[in-house]
């Protein structure tokens, strides 16, 4: 990949309670908000469930298209937890006890408590490196680009302290929004448009808000990119042009 290009990354979401809507994702936003103030761009999202064959295809399918993959979820104690397996099975490793991570479970339990179920999240892929966990000790682990990780947010949020050291990072991208109250974006995607066509360096997106009785309606413009002058630069034209049709606009 090019030495000057942003890192690149792709998250994958493991579990069949996400995927029955039984449990509600919140990692996704976690990590894309972690990678973002690392300049990380992250270019994928999957979610797939308990099943080895969909977690090994999706998992070699991100790993060689970005620089990093970060999974959450089955890596605990109960017999739906198999991505450890899944991710020795990617990647053509055995899965065995980690001496490390034994140790860790074993300070973790009391006399009695800590049993073969417990024992199972001491296993992960031969020459992997351990992932801190500093909530229920239990660690995560990485492989390679791929960081495996737990599927509760709280400890999936702490896990992320011991990867951020690890990472690539870049520069930040700066973004700037242009508020427009009262309009649809039907009314002002031509205004949008010739601003991205001026600056196709830089990202432009349109979001409307207000609909369902939420309040005010209007629409979100925002502006992002690498260059933080640019982007101040760019957010002109556009509200020139809003204000000069007579529509009200804050800028962020």
């Amino acid at each position: 990949m090019n030495a000057q290009a942003a890192p690149t990354a792709a998250v994958l979401i493991i579990g069949d309670e996400i995927l029955s809507g039984r449990t509600k994702d919140t990692n996704l936003n976690t990590i894309a908000r972690f990678l973002a103030a690392l300049g990380i761009d992250l270019m994928e999202a999957r979610t797939v469930g308990d099943r080895q064959d969909q977690i090994v295809g999706a998992l070699n399918a991100l790993r060689a298209t970005c620089d990093y993959v970060f999974t959450t979820g089955g890596i605990g104690p109960t017999h739906d937890d198999i991505t450890a397996d899944a991710v020795g099975a990617a990647f053509g490793l055995a899965v065995a006890e980690h001496p490390e991570a034994l140790a860790i479970l074993e300070r973790r339990y009391g006399p009695g408590e800590f049993n073969a179920a417990r024992r199972r999240m001491a296993r992960i892929p031969e020459g992997g490196s351990l992932i801190a966990n500093p909530v229920t000790d239990a660690p995560g682990f990485q492989v390679g680009n791929v960081f495996v990780m737990a599927g509760v947010p709280k400890i999936m949020e702490a896990m992320l302290q011991d990867v951020a050291p690890r990472l690539r990072t870049g520069a930040v991208v700066h973004a700037r929004t242009i508020r427009v109250l009262g309009v649809g974006e039907g009314a002002i995607a031509e205004v949008l448009r010739a601003a991205a066509d001026a600056r196709r360096d830089l990202s432009f997106g349109s979001y409307p808000f207000g609909f369902g009785g939420e309040g005010a309606v209007g629409t979100q413009l925002v502006i992002r990119g690498r260059d933080e002058a640019k982007v101040d630069l760019a957010e002109h034209d556009p509200c020139r042009e809003l204000r000069s049709l007579g529509i009200d606009i804050a800028v962020t």
